[in-house]
Order: structure tokens, then sequence, then C-alpha cells
């Protein structure tokens, strides 16, 4: 049986709904698999394929290239797996823009010479959404072949 692909436009919608409403993920370098950290997404809603963090410049964070992070949302109805590349943002405008007291509240100011800003460049995504319905819940519940309508419930996708 071939898996339905879900809507990938409508999935990403909600993705980036739910990162708004909980902007936390799990975030590790590709190259240091297994040091997955709880990390603060920055977003902006008029940034193309883009979201920031704030570290220090002493985290195994801080040596970027090739990342993973994992979502899921307050709900658990969406969830994700999403790659990028972390750079370090030098803008000061964007840092500004970014700052707030939930970040100054880790750094001793935006000067601190610890503060290191990242940009997160994304790539692919895999989003699931599990609010699959009553009636698909019902046919999951008497143990119904469900596939086709969980497959629309997935994509994979460019952020």
């Amino acid at each position: 049986m071939d898996y339905k692909e879900g809507n990938a436009d409508e999935l990403k919608t909600k993705f980036w709904k739910a990162l708004a409403d909980s902007p936390f993920v799990f975030l590790e370098r590709k190259e240091q698999p297994g040091d997955a950290v709880v990390m603060t997404a920055q977003l902006d809603k008029h940034a193309n394929s883009e979201i920031w963090f704030f570290t220090r410049k002493d985290h195994h964070l801080a040596k970027m290239g090739p990342a993973f992070a994992t979502f899921s949302s307050k709900g658990h109805e969406i969830f994700a797996r999403f790659e990028g590349v972390l750079v370090e943002e030098k803008s000061r405008e964007r840092l500004e823009k970014e700052w707030d007291r939930h970040v100054e509240a880790w750094f001793d100011g935006k000067d601190d010479p610890n503060l290191l800003m990242l940009r997160m460049e994304l790539g692919k995504a895999e989003i699931w959404n599990s609010d699959m319905g009553v009636l698909t819940n019902a046919k999951m519940a008497l143990g119904m072949d469900v596939r086709d309508e969980a497959g629309e419930h997935h994509t994979e996708t460019a952020l």
C-alpha cells in the first residue's frame, strides 16, 4: 500500500504556527550526534528559511556546521525534524531585533564577550500532524488500516 503525501504547504503553515507558539527545539550538530540541547528558536515571520539561536562561544554548538533540530508542539499534534547549517550571525541589527529579557537572563548584556548568535539556514524537514481526526482515530482504535489517512498528515519538504 502506498502512502499518500500530505499537503506540504498546509503542514508547513501548521508547523510554523506551532513553533511560534512554543519555540523550543532539541538542537544538535551533525558531527556531534547525541549532544542535543534544548534551545529557544528566535523566529522572524519575514525571514526566508532561517531561524536564530543565542549561545555561548564556549558551547559545543559554537563549532557550527550542519545541524538537526527536533520539535514537538505543546499539544503533541505537530512533530518535526529539520536540518540546516549553523553559522555565526554577525548582524548587529539582527541581534537587536531578537534580543529580549529572556535572552538577557542568560548573558551579561548584548556586548557579553562570550555571546554568540547563531543563524540556522534551514534545509529539508519532515513534519507530522498527529491530529488525524475523530474518524481516523476511531478506525485506529478498531485496528483498521489507517496508513493512507496517516500519510496525509506527513510531509517531507524544504523549509
